[in-house]
């Protein structure tokens, strides 16, 4: 699997090419600037691309509006987008095209090889992965929605791991239940937030990801 790596940071670039190299991808191109970027992603055509929000030469968050464009002119093109902190804006423009292999990571998460490379993996292969703090501010903001409040404890447990990418074999593991009980919480979220089931998980991800994002604009 052949990845773009776009990060300033001469050590966190270094440790993230030996990391992935150590799981078996095949590093295309580690670059340091947007400018690099766009080069490497137009002219290499990557499995998955990771990609730090703020590259120079603005430091702005010239990295994801980089990404974004290659998806544009690559559809489906899987990014995967490390950020020093949370910012929802971030997550919103990854989810606006409705397409899935995009994830969303803290720069933290990264020193957790299993969880990183899982996250990778997930990305390349059409996935959704977002990091776990980003669902919490969105569960949190939609808390007080009626729809949301009909939720117990445990289906809310359910939707933030499924909203993570999280499979019901997964979630079942995490929380110590059946994967048939997972499905019938899965299924009482959906009908509870009038949102359509589906038996894909990216899409069952995706419309969970745009109802919690739904009037959280500021």
């Amino acid at each position: 699997m052949r990845v773009v790596l776009a990060e300033d940071l001469f050590l966190l670039r270094d440790g993230l090419v030996r990391m992935l190299e150590a799981f078996g991808f095949e590093i295309a191109a580690a670059v340091a600037s947007g400018p690099e970027l766009t080069r490497a992603l137009a002219e290499l055509r990557p499995d998955v691309a990771v990609v730090d929000v703020r590259l120079p030469p603005s430091f702005s968050d010239e990295g994801l509006q980089c990404a974004l464009a290659a998806r544009q002119e690559t559809p489906g093109l899987p990014v995967l987008v490390l950020s020093q902190h949370v910012e929802q804006l971030y997550a919103r423009e990854l989810l606006a095209d409705g397409r899935g292999g995009v994830g969303y990571l803290l720069k933290d998460r990264v020193f957790d090889a299993d969880q990183f490379i899982d996250a990778v993996r997930r990305v390349a292969a059409g996935g959704t992965a977002m990091d776990p703090q980003v669902i919490s501010q969105l569960l949190d903001r939609r808390s007080r929605d009626r729809p949301m409040g009909a939720l117990t404890p445990r289906e809310r447990e359910v939707m933030g791991l499924m909203a993570q990418g999280r499979s019901n074999t997964a979630i079942a593991g995490q929380l110590f239940i059946t994967e048939r009980a997972v499905a019938k919480h899965t299924s009482n979220i959906f009908a509870k937030l009038d949102l359509s089931p589906s038996d894909d998980d990216n899409r069952r991800v995706l419309a969970v990801l745009a109802y919690l994002d739904r009037g959280t604009g500021e």
